[in-house]
């Protein structure tokens, strides 16, 4: 961020709690980095877990759990019902948290991503503009090629559990 989006000042860099940031010495208000916030579904099926194709980048071709960014209007679990509609074409209700991951390997940010165990309840299964390809894989079917942005960790958690 070069300019202050408040005020439209250029912004300078100054030291904060140890850390360079930025700093606007119109506003005197200092912009902090914030981590990217996406919310994930698991939804098993005969204990296969779905996945999707990602049609866009990064991470394209790769596969992951149907997920997106949160929204700034919404919660972590409003944001994985829209976008496991927007993705797959189900309606969905959440059944519980399963875990959150840390991830530092997206080129739009580091972020964390909440995954939820959701159950299907309308809705039909299909492909979208940024996923292809709705499969459910058994766990020793799981392709290698995984999304990261934490779907890799998610998606291997649940293998790992899913063998046990």
């Amino acid at each position: 961020m070069k300019y202050c989006p408040d005020c439209g000042t250029a912004l300078e860099l100054r030291e904060f709690g140890q850390r360079q940031r930025t700093f606007c010495p119109q506003c005197q208000r200092i912009h902090y980095v914030q981590l990217k916030v996406g919310a994930g579904a698991l939804i098993e099926q005969d204990g296969k877990l779905l996945l999707l194709q990602r049609t866009q980048s990064p991470f394209q071709g790769s596969w992951n759990l149907p997920a997106g960014y949160v929204e700034s209007d919404e919660s972590p679990l409003e944001a994985v019902v829209r976008e496991t509609y927007e993705e797959t074409g189900l309606r969905v209700e959440v059944e519980g948290l399963v875990d959150v991951y840390f991830f530092a390997d997206d080129p739009r940010g580091n972020g964390l991503l909440i995954v939820y165990e959701c159950r299907p309840v309308g809705g039909e299964l299909r492909a979208s503009q940024e996923a292809i390809n709705p499969t459910f894989f058994a766990a020793r079917a799981i392709p290698e090629n995984l999304a990261g942005g934490g779907h890799n960790q998610a998606v291997r958690a649940w293998k790992k559990r899913s063998l046990e």
